[in-house]
């Protein structure tokens, strides 16, 4: 028995979850329904049990006045409840898992073997995309204007774009790790398995939103990561790369799918990037004019409220499945004003708050998911909210930017 308890111990109880979260979520259930989503009444007792305190007020305390607000003017009640229950489970996960954060004794022993366990998936998923059963971990759909049936990775996830998303957190922990020279595994290697999953999943949302976010924390603390011989050696080495794939790219394969992508998005030709830009603030603003562009028209009802207008405009046949591809766009047609002015000042207070930027790590993931979140995602998107807590929980002091750099380190750490 002493055994069997040691061999536990040693697995990492927290291991099964995070393998269950990052790779099997959706596996086998209907769309829209997950693991952690069935778990939500067991990770509700664990969390209570483990922080000594209920959590559900501040849950309650924001949404009932949304609830009553939207009963008064009318919702579908079955839709409504069931999203809502579905938004009451995310929270509960999204507490659950800045408990584990703050309780959790060797977070990174974990991303370690969730890395290594994705890189042998993306390994055999290459010669599977040869084979009549590519499905199992691609997907294959439309992309762009003129490219049909192209196959993304996407592992278990039921698209490359959440792959991508549930992805970056280890991407980003990681890639910092080589900035600053943290890394023990070589270096060309750890690229290589951060890399290939961005590039095979074709996610060119959230490959532009690190882009961005890379550039932003390069412009933020320019005095601290440019003392560093090994970042700028990296930039010169990115730069250097991406111009020679550009040449050799327009030289052989003028007609190839990033091409395309990015061409059909610049002449507005994109669907997809419309879609999840754009298309998505017309429309959450012309099913807002229906209800209360104040409070919104309450969770679960796009689908009843908004149909008519998203089939007719996209020209969808009866029954397609509708949805509002943009987590702020849908927190405005849910919510209204009043729930895009709570989002955003959250992320502002929390920022601020939790002095994002004395981190390399965290004001990386804030950047991205600010952007991002005006590009795609949708309200429910625990991907998005794991995001936002790594983000804002200050529990990786190896990534911290150095007092000499960073004044506002001094500060926290004499408070």
């Amino acid at each position: 028995m002493r055994s069997l308890k040691g061999l536990i111990v040693k697995i990492n109880k927290y291991l099964p979850f995070a393998i269950l979260y990052f790779f099997l979520n959706s596996l086998g259930l209907p769309l829209g329904l997950t693991y952690t989503l069935l778990l939500s009444p067991f990770f509700y007792y664990w969390t209570v049990v483990t922080r000594k305190r209920d959590i559900a007020l501040p849950f309650l305390l924001v949404f009932l006045p949304f609830m009553v607000l939207q009963v008064i003017q009318g919702v579908d009640a079955k839709s409504y409840l069931i999203s809502s229950l579905s938004m009451a489970a995310n929270y509960i996960f999204c507490q659950t898992f800045y408990t584990f954060l703050i309780t959790a004794r060797d977070i990174e022993k974990i991303f370690r073997k969730l890395l290594l366990i994705n890189f042998i998936l993306c390994l055999i998923a290459i010669p599977l995309y040869f084979t009549p059963f590519y499905d199992i971990l691609w997907i294959q759909q439309y992309l762009t204007a003129g490219v049909d049936n192209f196959r993304r990775l996407k592992l278990f996830t039921s698209e490359a774009s959440l792959y991508s998303t549930i992805f970056l957190p280890l991407f980003g922990f990681y890639f910092c790790k080589i900035i600053l020279g943290q890394n023990r595994t070589n270096s060309w290697l750890l690229m290589v398995m951060l890399f290939l999953p961005l590039a095979l999943s074709f996610s060119l949302g959230v490959i532009s939103a690190i882009a961005i976010a890379g550039a932003g924390c390069l412009f933020l603390l320019a005095g601290s990561l440019f003392r560093k011989r090994r970042v700028l050696s990296l930039a010169f080495l990115g730069v250097g790369l991406v111009f020679f794939a550009l040449l050799f790219l327009t030289a052989f394969f003028p007609d190839n799918p990033l091409f395309s992508r990015i061409g059909n998005i610049f002449s507005g030709n994109d669907l997809s990037g419309k879609g999840r830009t754009s298309d998505a603030f017309f429309l959450a603003d012309q099913i807002l004019n229906l209800r209360s562009h104040l409070w919104g028209i309450g969770p679960g009802q796009v689908k009843i409220i908004g149909a008519k207008i998203i089939i007719d405009y996209y020209q969808y046949p009866p029954g397609y499945p509708i949805a509002i591809p943009n987590a702020a766009a849908e927190t405005w047609v849910f919510f209204g004003w009043a729930g895009i002015f709570l989002r955003f000042g959250a992320e502002i207070f929390l920022f601020f708050r939790t002095r994002v930027w004395t981190n390399y790590y965290r004001l990386f993931l804030f950047l991205f998911i600010f952007i991002y979140q005006f590009t795609g995602s949708f309200i429910t998107n625990i991907a998005e909210y794991v995001i936002w807590i790594l983000a804002f929980t200050d529990v990786f002091p190896a990534f911290d930017v150095k007092p000499a750099s960073n004044p506002a380190y001094q500060k926290r750490s004499t408070s």
